[in-house]
């Protein structure tokens, strides 16, 4: 069972724009968020580029993303160069970080290779409690010996999900949240077969080399910040807390969609 305390350390959060469209007004909701509780706490707020996927994101994004959020009176302490897109935290550089998280939990027997596709895990039949996705069959793991891997190579790898386990915090916003293994989530993808890390680990890794105390985004990402209390904890790592806001939904009910740029920016 994973849970948290409070963190003592000084304040550090982070704004994370993921490039692959332009940000609306429920990424402002969010990022204001981040900005003023950092602000309040008299902390450091980073400006990371979420660039991992590089069939999805474009640096014409990040730029309006950043443009837009100053607009918005957003700054940060540290990240891109205020008068240019220079990005320290850019995820798309970042590949040797995951590597070396992909090797730790490779020897820890925390990962292991894929090879089934969407369509075979989806007619397996086995969705979660909310019916929100497939659960990975426990039947499709390879055992856990005989893994003899150097780098990931060209497939897909997934966490092995704990039988039984369960993931408990205590959101700052949201309050208690619980999941469990095996019926609200299943093995989840940790590197993708073209040679990307997954939003799970790579997210993970970044909040531990930034040293991120506090982690504010959206309450759709409630799940992923399960699975991702997992991957702290197969590190070794503290997990920071947790603030997740509640979203922003367009006329329709939906989550709102990055197809129109915030109202009033250039």
């Amino acid at each position: 069972m994973t849970m948290f305390g409070e963190d003592k350390r000084k304040y550090r959060g982070r704004i994370a724009p993921t490039p692959s469209g332009f940000l609306h007004a429920g990424h402002a909701k969010t990022f204001g968020t981040a900005w003023q509780r950092a602000r309040d706490a008299g902390g450091t707020l980073i400006y990371r580029n979420d660039d991992l996927d590089p069939q999805r994101t474009k640096p014409v994004y990040a730029q309006a993303a950043m443009e837009d959020l100053q607009a918005l009176g957003i700054d940060w302490d540290e990240g891109p160069d205020l008068g240019g897109p220079c990005f320290p935290y850019n995820q798309s550089s970042r590949g040797s970080y995951y590597l070396k998280a992909w090797c730790k939990l490779l020897n820890a027997g925390c990962i292991y290779p894929c090879n089934k596709s969407r369509k075979e895990i989806a007619d397996a039949g086995i969705l979660s409690t909310d019916q929100e996705e497939y659960i990975y069959p426990s039947e499709f793991r390879p055992p856990l010996n005989g893994l003899a891997f150097k780098n990931p190579g060209s497939m897909n790898w997934r966490f092995r999900v704990p039988e039984d386990s369960k993931v408990i915090f205590d959101d700052i916003c949201c309050g208690r949240q619980e999941f469990r293994g095996g019926e609200d989530f299943g093995d989840f993808l940790v590197w993708r077969k073209d040679g990307v890390a997954s939003y799970e680990l790579a997210t993970v890794v970044d909040e531990i080399s930034m040293s991120i105390t506090e982690v504010v985004r959206g309450a759709d990402l409630l799940r992923s910040t399960a699975r991702q209390c997992l991957v702290f904890e197969a590190l070794g790592k503290s997990i920071p807390r947790f603030y997740h806001c509640s979203l922003l939904l367009g006329s329709d009910g939906k989550k709102l969609s990055k197809s129109q740029r915030l109202s009033g920016s250039s």
